[in-house]
């Protein structure tokens, strides 16, 4: 994965300085580059929205990963990564291209996001609203990062994260500081420390979708706690998110036939980043496995909004900022996060309430018959299953599998090609990725177990 196919998408970073209206300059010209320091608040903002670094490097490995799509024997050989072959069938080991990799963006975004904190604190800046919106924002990517990157190379949090290797939580700019692996549970409790002191500096709403607000570490928080199994604090930050941001789409106002149904920046969107796609999960390669297909409704619209057919197979659309895949935050995560959350903290109708709300507007008008259970179990499983048909190609998916199994749920991933059966099975080591190997070459730090 050398590098990332920006074609198709180049026009929409475009976009992104269009919809950031008042957006502050790049750094003022100085005489001599290497003397452009950031030491005003316009210059920390522009490095806040350097959309290259921080909005448009999420981590397409987790989706590479996951389950919702597969390839035909011609499309895999056609590939021109290895390592996109061996990630796609769950390789112990080379995973990663060295040098321009998901764990090189990952940690370029944290170093931007600990120089922006760490001049701030250095600066005489005036600490008004304007100094703790920039600041909450770096607290709220730098957590991002480190809560994708968890959920690429750690396991699932569970009793043994107070043991298990994590990521490098890197605390500075400071490139000579070594790169020690902290535990799982650091990792997870660093994410929540940040996103906590976030959500007093920021404003309920940014300016742009491409800039984290208070809904966005709403969300973040809720998401880092239904991976931890602390659902009531999900179901807390997930309403807390939705009262700022409940807007749903009706997918009956969308035009089908169109490549591209929905709209970006629309309503939905609480936090807009995204992953240029990965050959292996482009959309004129990546087929939908027929499960999925299945498993909508004749009259449910997503079938028809998130898909196109192509010679007899399934293709991707793409759903908040197509043709790139959307891995940020938007109410539908929020409000199937709400309804798990409800339906396992013991609110069975309440969260059916919850989910019906979502689903009305994802059914052809007149045709949508309210869901219901008075059973636990078979709740959580509509949800679940709603959940899956909802998010799909939203770098959710591998994580979901994970936490999950972690919760005795027994998901199984199989792949096919060349004839050979792979699969992981439940709690499987190599859902935790290795790190790259030239990171451990250059850091010393510990490899995952294979």
């Amino acid at each position: 994965m050398k590098k990332r196919n920006y074609l198709g998408y180049c026009l929409l970073l475009a976009v992104i300085f269009v919809g950031i209206s008042g957006c502050q300059q790049l750094l003022d010209e100085k005489p001599d580059r290497r003397l452009v320091i950031p030491s005003t608040l316009v210059d920390f903002q522009a490095l806040m929205d350097n959309f290259g670094v921080l909005t448009a490097n999420d981590l397409i490995s987790a989706e590479i990963s996951a389950d919702d799509y597969y390839l035909t024997d011609a499309d895999l050989a056609a590939l021109p990564s290895e390592y996109e072959r061996r990630m796609y069938s769950w390789q112990k080991d080379n995973l990663f291209e060295p040098g321009s990799n998901d764990w090189a963006y990952l940690y370029k975004a944290v170093y931007s996001c600990n120089a922006v904190l760490e001049g701030l604190e250095a600066s005489t800046i005036v600490r008004d609203a304007g100094f703790d919106n920039v600041k909450g924002q770096a607290l709220v990517y730098r957590a991002k990062c480190f809560l994708q990157g968890l959920g690429v190379w750690a396991k699932a949090y569970q009793v043994s994260s107070t043991a298990d290797l994590g990521i490098p939580l890197r605390p500075n700019a400071d490139f000579n500081t070594p790169s020690i692996r902290a535990t799982v549970q650091e990792g997870y409790l660093k994410v929540l420390t940040d996103l906590k002191a976030a959500v007093p500096l920021l404003p309920e709403k940014a300016l742009s979708a491409t800039r984290p607000s208070k809904a966005s570490a709403y969300g973040l928080l809720a998401r880092a706690f239904l991976y931890m199994g602390d659902y009531q604090a999900a179901e807390n930050y997930a309403d807390s998110c939705l009262r700022i941001n409940g807007v749903l789409l009706d997918y009956n106002k969308f035009n089908k036939a169109d490549r591209y149904p929905v709209a970006l920046f629309n309503p939905e969107v609480v936090f807009n980043t995204f992953v240029p796609p990965s050959t292996i999960v482009s959309s004129t390669r990546a087929k939908i496995v027929p499960q999925l297909l299945q498993a909508y409704q004749a009259d449910d619209l997503r079938k028809q909004i998130f898909y196109f057919e192509s010679g007899g197979a399934y293709y991707f659309k793409g759903t908040y900022f197509q043709p790139a895949l959307f891995f940020g935050l938007a109410s539908d995560e929020m409000y199937l996060t709400l309804a798990e959350c409800q339906v396992r903290n013991g609110k069975t109708d309440l969260g059916m309430q919850t989910l019906n709300k979502l689903l009305v507007t994802r059914f052809k008008t007149g045709t949508f018959v309210p869901l219901v259970a008075s059973d636990k179990a078979v709740a959580l499983d509509i949800v679940l299953s709603e959940r899956r048909k909802e998010l799909v190609m939203r770098g959710l998916r591998w994580m979901d599998v994970k936490r999950l199994n972690a919760d005795g749920r027994g998901i199984v991933l199989k792949r096919t090609t060349g004839g050979i059966d792979y699969s992981l099975t439940p709690n499987d080591k190599r859902y935790a990725l290795p790190l790259p190997e030239d990171i451990i070459a250059l850091t010393g730090m510990v490899q995952n177990e294979r």
